[in-house]
């Protein structure tokens, strides 16, 4: 009987968790740009959206229960994964964050060409111990990854100083600018912001005078910042909030409302005043960039956040801590009007009390940040060099023989 030829294209597996916030479009983003190229790509994840959208992108999704964070559960993760790996027999695995690298890379040990992408460094998130053996991990675990990819020089500057020894490729992030634009002209911000009885949080803190509230009644006249992430210690919202009666003083009907979810949340509305806002999780942030007369990101740490990227792309003028990836993230001349310490309220509220009083200065820097983004964080050019890299893996190092891949439990 005839047998059909073997598909000539490499599989690539991706693995990712977590599968929500930066690493999920990210993911997204590099699955659309490898199906659309004729890549065989199957996904391993623990399910939610991103298993869904990545299904509808046409990959081939298969289920991997694990934790968001390594625990006693991490054996039967790197089991699981082992198993799962022996069965999709890809040419390349690409994990995406600490967790997914840690057991990919001690599921596969190097027996598949493997890329480990940290999406920012899993010592920098903890401390005391955990961040001594998390520190501990990547410097051993480097020997099982062909290729580190970090999306920031100052992430690879990073992971040098903290000793760990590796292939490295940098490679920015990117957006994809057909949907990250600029509002239509003359678009008012009452037709822009989504609909609030879908999607602000019902237990928002209540403001006493709802004419001042600008997502109930959005007065364009009222400055509008918007900070956009994970509710949790990396992303900076509390050093934000520390900042924001200052802000009120210099800018009195200012509000801010931050767009997200996550495991801060109830502790940060506790601090939160009458001015700010929580949506919750929302289906996409678009709506609020566009709204947004300055979109703030306070990150403790990053690798390169996404957020202002996608700000910039829409126009918006931004305020970052100057953590990893940020500088690189701006034109050079905006560092130092959109830059500030990190976990420094007082200057953090300085510069958004500075920006949210100069109108001109806000379009200036939008018009220049947009320009920026878009000759050096297109989306396309970064599935390229991502691309690029996976025919240097593969070109140099053949595919794995079926005998190797069937010892992947040894």
């Amino acid at each position: 009987m005839h047998q059909p030829a073997p598909d000539p294209r490499p599989r690539v597996l991706h693995l990712a968790q977590p599968v929500d916030g930066g690493v999920a479009r990210v993911v997204r983003d590099l699955v659309r740009a490898q199906i659309a190229a004729g890549l065989r790509v199957t996904a391993g994840c623990p399910g939610g959206e991103l298993a869904a959208e990545l299904r509808e992108l046409g990959a081939d999704v298969r289920h991997w229960r694990a934790g968001r964070s390594p625990g006693p559960g991490l054996p039967g993760e790197v089991r699981r994964l082992a198993r799962l790996v022996e069965e999709v027999r890809p040419e390349l695995v690409h994990a995406h964050s600490a967790k997914a690298g840690l057991a990919a890379r001690l599921a596969v040990r190097g027996r598949v060409p493997t890329v480990f992408q940290p999406h920012a460094w899993s010592f920098e998130a903890v401390g005391g111990t955990t961040a001594a053996l998390a520190l501990r991990w990547e410097r051993w675990g480097a020997r099982w990854a062909d290729r580190v990819v970090c999306v920031s020089e100052a992430e690879r500057a990073t992971g040098l100083r903290a000793g760990v020894h590796a292939p490295y490729t940098v490679i920015p992030n990117g957006v994809d600018l057909t949907r990250f634009r600029p509002a239509p002209a003359g678009a008012d911000r009452a037709a822009l912001l989504p609909d609030p009885d879908l999607d602000l949080d019902p237990n928002a803190n209540p403001d006493p005078n709802p004419d001042l509230d600008p997502v109930q009644n959005p007065d364009p006249a009222r400055p509008l910042v918007v900070c956009v992430g994970r509710l949790c210690r990396q992303k900076g919202q509390d050093v934000l909030l520390r900042a924001w009666d200052q802000v009120l003083r210099a800018v009195p009907d200012a509000r801010l409302v931050l767009v997200g979810d996550g495991p801060d949340r109830e502790s940060l509305r506790r601090q939160a005043g009458p001015a700010v806002r929580f949506t919750g999780a929302v289906p996409d942030p678009l709506p609020w960039y566009r709204a947004a007369d300055l979109v703030v990101l306070p990150s403790r740490w990053e690798g390169m956040a996404l957020a202002p990227l996608e700000a910039m792309a829409c126009a918006r003028p931004v305020v970052l801590s100057d953590v990893d990836g940020a500088r690189e993230s701006l034109p050079p001349a905006l560092a130092a009007r959109c830059l500030v310490p990190p976990e420094d309220p007082s200057a953090l509220a300085g510069a958004v009390a500075g920006l949210l009083s100069d109108a001109p200065l806000r379009a200036s820097l939008g018009d220049r940040g947009r320009r920026h983004v878009l000759s050096t964080h297109d989306v396309r050019h970064t599935a390229a060099r991502v691309a690029d890299l996976y025919r240097e893996l593969l070109g140099t190092r053949p595919p794995v023989p079926s005998e190797c891949r069937e010892s992947i439990h040894s």
